[in-house]
């Protein structure tokens, strides 16, 4: 769960050009099947929302056998990143990037 949410607040930090984000909700996860020691895990990350100073995300982590290249999803959840200012308050995403995430979410 650490890992997800590292993952997904270093996806939303890119996505909106900004490394001043906090966590401020964790949708129910929903974990499928276990995951044991030494098995590789990759975390993908999708725009779901963007408002003022939010983004919200959907975040998967899947299980990677290397032995044939396949993919099995193992957990998801959805995680809401709000941008700070120096302060802690809430801060508007920058309009270039505020901008660019709604076009990315129109064309997909």
């Amino acid at each position: 769960m650490a890992w997800m949410d590292e993952a997904g607040g270093s996806f939303a930090a890119v996505k909106c050009c900004t490394p001043n984000l906090v966590t401020v909700k964790i949708n129910e996860v929903l974990f499928k099947k276990p995951v044991k020691v030494k098995e590789h895990i990759r975390i993908y990350g999708k725009v779901l929302k963007v408002g003022k100073s939010s983004v919200t995300i959907s975040v998967e982590a899947r299980k990677v056998m290397f032995s044939d290249a396949v993919e099995d999803s193992v957990c998801s959840t959805e995680m809401v990143f709000v941008k700070i200012d120096k302060d802690g308050k809430a801060s508007p995403i920058k309009k270039e990037a505020r901008e660019k995430l709604i076009n990315e979410l129109k064309n997909n």
